[in-house]
């Protein structure tokens, strides 16, 4: 079974950087792509990013990317999200997801309880 937890989340200013992480106390991450999604206040959930089952690949969303990182540590059962550069309209609960694929249009099957991001100008 697939259990998220995300942690890493706070209040920084324009331009700062937060990580993110999400650990998995299941038995099965390495099988999983992850993923990361955000939801602002009245908006939509938006696809961030993902990273395939070995972390050879990785994919971004356009407003992300080559500020945001995403890495995983499959020994550790964990999944990063490095965000650099950070902009006000970053500020979201962001959460972690796992499926066996994931991509931008998905609903993945397994998801974290969410870790705020706030970011002030």
């Amino acid at each position: 079974q697939v259990q998220l937890v995300e942690s890493g989340g706070g209040l920084v200013q324009a331009g700062g950087s937060l990580r993110l992480s999400c650990a998995d106390s299941g038995r099965t991450f390495r099988i999983y792509t992850m993923g990361w999604f955000r939801q602002a206040p009245g908006k939509e959930r938006e696809f961030v990013g993902g990273i395939s089952w070995s972390g050879g690949s990785t994919y971004y969303a356009d407003s992300v990317k080559g500020r945001f990182t995403i890495s995983r540590d499959n020994a550790k059962n964990t999944v990063y999200l490095q965000m650099n550069s950070l902009k006000p309209e970053d500020t979201a609960v962001y959460y972690c997801a796992a499926d066996l694929s994931l991509t931008q249009g998905s609903t993945p099957r397994y998801w974290g309880q969410g870790t705020q991001v706030t970011v002030s100008s």
